[in-house]
């Protein structure tokens, strides 16, 4: 086997991205304190054709040195967007008919192997802090609650590898 090189990959530009028909995720990211985690979730974002991505509270915005750093461009192709308070997000998304989903650890849990998502339903995928998870009440506001099911000692995953984990497994059950 031979790797491909990056001229190989078939690339969309970002005018190219900006038009494409988008998979019906949105990201929500509730006051995550590490630039890296951001760029990181702006680049895995841009590789499953997320819609947008809203950026509340706490959580920085682009251009940002840090946050460039890891979504290595990523910034310029997804949709974004800044809102202070994630409560008052959900509310409006729902008032829009989006199905919105913490990514949390909770009672009533769903887990992410038995969610099957309806491909004529947009959904919000909130992704919490580092070290709080996403608030209580934005996780009592919520339509789904979905865990990522873990089996070793920490049940403890950094949110950029959540969001990887989640947004390939909704993206592979969307497009199927």
């Amino acid at each position: 086997m031979r790797k491909l090189k990056n001229s190989e990959l078939n690339r969309l530009s970002v005018d190219e991205f900006k038009s494409s028909q988008k998979t019906n995720l949105i990201v929500i990211l509730d006051n995550i304190r590490s630039l890296n985690n951001i760029g990181s979730v702006f680049r895995t974002s841009d590789a499953f054709l997320i819609k947008k991505i809203y950026l509340c509270g706490i959580t920085a915005k682009p251009p940002h040195k840090d946050i460039h750093r890891t979504a290595l461009g990523s910034t310029e192709s997804v949709s974004w967007e800044y809102r202070e308070d994630t409560l008052t997000l959900v509310k409006e998304l729902q008032e829009n008919n989006v199905q919105v989903a913490a990514i949390e650890q909770a009672e009533k849990a769903v887990m992410l192997n038995e969610f099957l998502p309806k491909k004529d339903t947009t959904y919000a995928l909130i992704f919490g802090n580092e070290v709080k998870g996403v608030q209580q009440s934005v996780v009592s506001a919520c339509d789904y609650v979905i865990e990522i099911p873990q089996f070793g000692t920490k049940h403890s995953l950094n949110i950029s590898v959540s969001a990887g984990v989640v947004l390939w497994d909704l993206f592979a059950k969307l497009r199927s």
